[in-house]
């Protein structure tokens, strides 16, 4: 085996042991935990890589594209309110067809009309009337709905399919809105499409932190269905119970140790298959086209290539690959919290991964994902123990241990700060870079 090709099963056995420790360290529920949500960041990172690594195209809005994925889960899985719909769910629905269509209208009329003063007049009164007719048909039916026992339920619920289905939906819902994006802002600087996605990001926050007709809002949905079986079915399952005593397991962690690696098999087999997709086009004619485009976007241009409308798949692409991790990031915790997004999680930290792993590289992103992920959870119980352990020489109540102790809670932001520092001064094409 070739040294290049040696590097990387070297660095993923580095961080298998990694993991493997903490299992005999602390718990293999732990780190069953810790990988499962490993798993999903390295496709959030695989989503990332496609869009900076393959076409250079700076996407800050990562946390707006996971949570579409998140929404998706709770339309899909969680079964109808039928209450809610009766109060107020057809007026729902015909208020968000009249926004649409006096949109579609206010396009036809702007491309139709000729430039003047009556074109502008004639956009602005068909934007404003049906804003108008929009929030006098919206507004009492989203009162309605939100009336109804609003402790528990307060929205209309989904469509009580399978949650797995939710997962494509998810990557549908994020593909749809890195179109609308992608066509207002690609083809300008880059920097547009830097803003429009932090934009874009934060308006998807407000929309599930306000709208509880929606998904109950900051109110949160709580009970997602489950594609694996809940442990307590498992514990009262005589052939479990037997194979748990045949293998002299305490049958309460045998149980979570099996759902949780239930939810591993799901996730790497997602994961697999969307690597090897992702190397499949890298290494065809489309990857080697965008590679091109991403080095050079004049001499591509002089070639014939259309580079905004491969810049818009690849940034679509990408986007429906952070939705599907959303879809099933939501999946695993079972609710959607709304107040969980943020932007040092879904954005920044996804970044680091695919730096870290190696831009450009599909591998190397999901190395990043595992890594990084890890290093995110362990790094503050290991800084926790290492203040402890600096200040055992001083005193219980002196204040200079109490701090060292408290600072504890802020290593991972150091960590995370110092590591990415170290990697771009010393190997800035990450630890498996582009060949």
């Amino acid at each position: 085996m070739s040294s290049a090709n040696a590097k990387p099963v070297l660095f993923f056995a580095l961080v298998a042991a990694l993991f493997i420790g903490t299992g005999f360290m602390q718990s293999w529920n732990t780190t069953l935990t810790i990988f499962n949500m490993g798993l999903i960041s390295a496709i959030m990172a695989l989503g990332v890589n496609m869009q900076w690594g393959y076409a250079g195209l700076f996407n800050v809005g990562i946390l707006g594209f996971t949570a579409l994925g998140g929404l998706a889960a709770v339309l899909v899985s969680m079964p109808p309110v039928g209450e809610a719909w009766s109060a107020g769910g057809p007026r729902v629905l015909l208020a968000l067809l009249v926004g649409a269509g006096s949109i579609v209208v206010a396009i036809m009329a702007w491309m139709r009309l000729p430039k003047g003063l009556v074109r502008v007049v004639a956009l602005l009164a068909i934007l404003i009337v049906g804003f108008m007719v929009y929030r006098a048909i919206f507004d009492p039916a989203r009162d309605a709905i939100e009336s109804v026992d609003p402790a528990l339920t307060g929205y209309l619920g989904g469509l009580g399919l399978p949650i797995i289905l939710a997962w494509p939906v998810g990557g549908l819902f994020a593909a749809g809105a890195a179109w609308i994006v992608g066509k207002t802002a690609l083809g300008l600087r880059s920097d547009y499409l830097a803003i429009a996605t932090l934009g874009i990001a934060e308006i998807i926050l407000a929309v599930l932190k306000n709208e509880d007709w929606l998904a109950r809002g900051v109110k949160n949905v709580t009970g997602l269905p489950r594609p694996v079986p809940y442990e307590i079915d498992l514990q009262s399952a005589e052939w479990f119970l037997s194979l748990a005593d045949r293998i002299g397991a305490d049958p309460v962690t045998f149980s979570s140790i099996t759902v949780k690696l239930s939810y591993a098999a799901l996730f790497a087999t997602v994961l697999l298959i969307l690597i090897w997709m992702s190397e499949m086009a890298l290494k065809s004619p489309w990857g080697r086209m965008m590679r091109a485009i991403r080095d050079n976007e004049v001499s591509s241009e002089a070639m014939g290539k259309d580079v905004t409308k491969r810049h818009l798949q690849i940034f679509v692409l990408g986007s429906a690959v952070c939705g599907l991790a959303g879809a099933m990031m939501t999946t695993l915790d079972g609710q959607l919290v709304p107040g969980t997004y943020n932007p040092l999680r879904f954005t920044f930290l996804i970044w680091v991964m695919v730096i870290v792993g190696g831009s450009g590289n599909n591998w190397g992103s999901v190395l990043g994902g595992f890594l990084i992920w890890w290093l995110w959870i362990m790094v503050e119980p290991i800084g926790l123990w290492l203040m402890q352990t600096i200040t055992m020489g001083l005193a219980e109540d002196s204040a200079l241990r109490q701090h060292l102790i408290d600072s504890a809670a802020h290593m991972r932001l150091l960590t995370m700060g110092l590591f990415l520092l170290l990697m771009l001064r010393f190997n800035p094409r990450g630890l498996i870079p582009e060949r």
